[in-house]
């Protein structure tokens, strides 16, 4: 995942899942409809960046559950660097 702050008030997602991490369009879409809908559901808690999710290898082979749980945590991470240096 890369984020970058961005001027408008709320945060932006792009997606960037090519063919070497899942080779079929089915599995690609089903990779991009769960990091939209676990972006749709964390988007109020985080604050104005542009973030582009990057896919690795062995995503396509995780389970919903597993993948939901990993963006949880990516989310969290990247919830918790935006508020760090704020708090300074």
């Amino acid at each position: 995942m890369l984020a970058t702050p961005n001027s408008l008030d709320h945060p932006r997602l792009g997606l960037a899942i090519s063919r070497k991490v899942a080779r079929t369009a089915v599995a690609r879409n089903r990779i991009k409809r769960a990091i939209r809908e676990s972006f749709r559901h964390h988007q109020g808690q985080l604050c104005a960046l542009d973030i582009v999710v990057l896919g690795r290898s062995g995503v396509a082979g995780k389970s919903g559950k597993e993948l939901t749980a990993s963006l949880e945590s990516l989310w969290t991470r990247l919830n918790k660097s935006c508020a760090g240096p704020s708090s300074n």
